[in-house]
């Protein structure tokens, strides 16, 4: 099965306004040289309202870092998915490794975690907007040969709270965390194996949703490796995120997906 490709830029916590309207000026300017990927941008929330301006009548899609679980209430600081709805958002990411560790800051272990991002999983679908969900082993995982024990740890979970058939309205995206801002990234074959390994454990439950979901990696993808990463079957595009900072590294980027 054919699976459009989908890149997804991070922009993390930086930014300003005038920052943005130069990269998005950069990004916009080529956005006819990928036609055939889908490309969503993640500023940080409070500019949300100026990407949306921006982007609104292009083919290209927003949404936020993250999101709570719960839709209204006492949650000083969070976003809620119906308010993501009142600015158009067609994505969210959630589970990205950084947030993770804040969390774990608090005490909180990853199996809770894993539980959290998944209920964040349900409510980003009750409101049709589609979940973007970060899956990743840390350094120390990595070395220990828990890569398989951790990603599919995740997937489990979330079938489990929404059922199969729910993926089909998602996007996974395999994040290394060992890979992350380091300047290493996994190699096409690692990533690959890693995307198999997923794909084939929701395969288990429903071969269809298995064939259609796109999986996505994230790891210090750049212009120069781009290509090598998406020409694994199993990649349907990449996270990225210090790299989608720049508009002809993030271009590039998106025309590497657009080729293979």
């Amino acid at each position: 099965m054919v699976r459009k490709p989908l890149v997804a830029g991070n922009w993390k916590m930086n930014g300003s306004s005038a920052s943005n309207e130069k990269l998005l000026d950069g990004i916009l300017a080529q956005a006819d040289s990928f036609p055939a990927v889908d490309v969503a941008l993640f500023p940080p929330a409070v500019y949300l309202q100026q990407v949306q301006q921006r982007l609104q009548g292009t083919t290209l899609a927003w949404g936020t870092q993250n999101l709570s679980q719960f839709r209204q209430g006492a949650y000083t600081g969070e976003i809620s998915a119906p308010m993501l709805n009142d600015f158009g958002c067609k994505y969210v990411l959630m589970g990205h490794s950084e947030r993770r560790c804040l969390y774990a800051e608090i005490g909180l272990d990853q199996l809770v975690l894993d539980y959290i991002i998944a209920e964040k999983y349900g409510a980003a679908l009750k409101e049709g907007i589609t979940p973007i969900v970060c899956i990743g082993e840390s350094p120390e995982e990595h070395e220990q040969g828990k890569t398989e024990e951790v990603i599919l740890r995740l997937v489990d979970i979330i079938i489990e709270h929404s059922g199969v058939k729910a993926l089909s309205q998602a996007v996974l995206a395999y994040e290394p965390v060992w890979a992350i801002g380091t300047g290493k990234s996994a190699t096409p074959e690692w990533a690959q194996d890693v995307h198999t390994l997923m794909r084939e454990r929701i395969a288990k439950h429903d071969q269809a949703t298995a064939e259609s979901v796109q999986i996505l990696y994230g790891g210090s993808v750049k212009g120069d490796n781009a290509s090598s990463l998406f020409s694994m079957p199993d990649i349907d595009g990449g996270l990225i995120g210090g790299a989608s900072l720049d508009a002809d590294n993030f271009v590039a980027i998106c025309q590497a997906a657009a080729s293979v």
